[in-house]
């Protein structure tokens, strides 16, 4: 495997890093172009976890398929944190449907999955993908920066639905535009194919960030898997023993844990495989 770290500039002209993760081929494969899972981690704005990027992406690669973590501008970084964060998405993947061939990529099996403030972001991107005012302002086209599916991992979807009040000096760095304050707001039937998981428990983003995001789905028709476990908190990530945290030991949960053998296995179904 090759693991690289690179920096490309987003459309509005920012730089941020990316960390790629790409099996070396084999010839005697049948299936020489891999889906490509880009793992954007959550961490409340204020940093990147790294129990949901490296092990995340390690997880895709051990299915088959190449990765990348991505970082995205959090409150401390110059400026907002959207659109920047939205494009940083849209930009991830317009560049790896465009070196599709350099990174031995199935263009059309690139799927976004997202975690805790990471899954806000990635719904974000998806609705300012299919927006004509966004695709206007910064000169991108749609099917060149939609993802074709995305999970989204006890995901916060309403800035408002968080069991803690926002610092003072970080309510200046949230979005004030509805569809992305609130992600679902901007949901149409366009929205990719979506797999979603929660613990019932989680008193970090509440359950109704799920809820809420999931009628939305339905309202608009987009094909949906979601599985609410009844017991999880918040952060989990894949709740293995390895990605533990010390004096944390909620976060190795078996149950919780099969979220990722059902995604795959709802990936395969969307693959028709």
């Amino acid at each position: 495997m090759k693991v690289k770290n690179l920096t490309i500039t987003n459309f509005n002209k920012r730089e941020f890093k990316i960390h790629t993760y790409v099996l070396d081929q084999n010839p005697k494969l049948v299936e020489q172009k891999r889906p490509l899972a880009i793992v954007v981690p959550g961490g409340s704005f204020n940093h990147l976890s790294k129990r949901e990027g490296e092990p995340v992406a390690l997880a895709f690669n051990n299915q088959g398929f190449n990765s990348v973590v991505m970082e995205y501008n959090l409150v401390q970084d110059p400026g907002k944190i959207y659109p920047d964060a939205g494009l940083d998405v849209l930009t991830t993947v317009k560049y790896f449907r465009d070196h599709a061939d350099e990174y031995h990529l199935d263009p059309n099996r690139i799927l976004t999955i997202g975690f805790s403030a990471g899954g806000h972001v990635v719904s974000s991107a998806n609705n300012m993908a299919l927006s004509s005012d966004y695709q206007s302002k910064y000169g991108f086209n749609k099917d060149d920066v939609l993802p074709n599916e995305t999970i989204l991992g006890y995901p916060l979807i309403d800035i408002k639905k968080i069991g803690f009040p926002i610092p003072d000096d970080q309510k200046d760095k949230m979005p004030v535009e509805p569809e992305l304050l609130d992600s679902a707001l901007g949901v149409t039937r366009e929205i990719p194919d979506t797999f979603i998981f929660q613990a019932w428990d989680d008193p970090i983003v509440l359950i109704g960030n799920s809820i809420e995001y999931i009628g939305a789905l339905n309202k608009n028709n987009v094909k949906t898997e979601a599985h609410l476990f009844n017991h999880g908190y918040h952060g989990f990530s894949l709740a293995r023993h390895n990605v533990k945290s010390k004096g944390r030991e909620w976060q190795e949960n078996p149950h919780a844990a099969h979220w990722f053998n059902l995604a795959m296995e709802w990936l395969r179904s969307e693959w028709g495989e």
